[in-house]
């Protein structure tokens, strides 16, 4: 597992490693920054099977819903609630990055404090799963062991952490885990049903900065996320010469992917290129390489400007600055009976 951190002209690009089959996962993500950087020094994201359906940050102080079926199903006392929870969070987090430069021996510059937490329920088995993990500047801090109900120090500077989050601390995470969190995860099963079984087609492009550039096959607007983007040259596969991206999510609780085939215009001319977007929404569908079908904004004469919008770095969720790949192999199986909880976020933060 790596927490990797990304600012690049405040955008920022969110990756999550989403349960598939007949699972679902309820996932929050907290990041804090020190002052002195033209963004919130907290912020909030929850993401329910990989859609965003909330949003807390230092500015607004409020939790937001994003989609309508959260806010269709909870009111005002629900709200105010996860506000206030979040406004604990926020505090918190301030707290401890200041502790945390302490610990590293650092005493100016800007660092970041990252928190991702998730339950994961599998309505067909009945199987569930759970993650709690923490990042310092963009490095594995510190994660909790379910298995052994303790925490995982990944740096030296952690095993103070660890000694005062070992315990009874230990034990409340893992409750809120195994408990309170698939609690709330079936309830917002319950209300996303339709949106979140829903099945979009992808639509697809073939678009090029300019007559020499490589060709990219772009794939956006469909859900849910899993996709499949290859490049075939004369009906046969290509694995070389391709670079496929990741899997991002649109401002809309979509996802865009693409695909880029690295091979000189005089080739890809002589023979036939195909690019092939596979997508459970329906048949796979197969855009065959031509200069008439290939978007670009390139004029001769004229400096070529940015590749089409779908091409620009995506703001995906607006205050988040994690990028977060699951450790492989982390899973471990747990069977419980759900909990309940005044407030679908996680547990209060505790301090480092």
């Amino acid at each position: 597992m790596k927490i990797l951190v990304i600012l690049i002209c405040s955008l920022l690009v969110l990756k999550i490693d989403l349960a598939s089959g007949g699972s679902h996962s309820l996932q929050y993500f907290y990041t804090g920054v020190t002052q002195g950087f033209n963004f919130p020094e907290f912020t909030a994201v929850g993401m329910m099977d990989g859609q965003q359906f909330l949003y807390y940050d230092s500015n607004i102080r409020q939790a937001i819903p994003k989609v309508d079926w959260i806010k269709n199903n909870e009111g005002p006392d629900y709200w105010t609630r996860e506000t206030q929870n979040l406004q604990g969070h926020e505090a918190k987090f301030k707290v401890n990055i200041g502790k945390l430069m302490q610990h590293f021996i650092q005493s100016d510059g800007i660092h970041t404090f990252q928190k991702m937490c998730c339950c994961e329920w599998d309505d067909e088995t009945g199987a569930t799963d759970g993650y709690e993990q923490y990042g310092y500047d963009g490095a594995d801090f510190i994660s909790l062991d379910l298995k052994s109900t303790s925490w995982v120090a990944s740096v030296k500077e952690a095993l103070i952490t660890k000694q005062k989050w070992d315990g009874a601390a230990a034990e409340w995470e893992k409750n809120y885990l195994t408990q309170t969190c698939i609690d709330w995860l079936k309830k917002y099963v319950q209300y996303g049903n339709i949106s979140l079984k829903r099945k979009v087609p992808p639509q697809v492009s073939l678009l090029q900065t300019d007559p020499s550039s490589p060709v990219v096959c772009h794939a956006t607007g469909f859900y849910p996320d899993k996709v499949k983007i290859s490049w075939q040259k004369d009906r046969k596969e290509l694995h070389e010469d391709v670079d496929v991206g990741e899997t991002l999510p649109n401002h809309d609780g979509t996802f865009q992917k693409r695909a880029k085939l690295n091979i000189a215009p005089d080739v890809w001319k002589k023979n036939q290129f195909t690019c092939v977007v596979e997508h459970k929404s329906g048949d796979p569908i197969h855009m065959i390489l031509t200069e008439e079908k290939i978007r670009t904004n390139y004029r001769p004469g004229i400096v070529a400007g940015l590749v089409v919008a779908a091409l620009v770095l995506i703001a995906v969720v607006v205050g988040v600055v994690m990028v977060v790949k699951r450790r492989s192999g982390y899973k471990k199986a747990n069977q419980s009976d759900a909990g309940s909880n005044s407030s679908g976020a996680a547990a209060q933060p505790l301090h480092a």
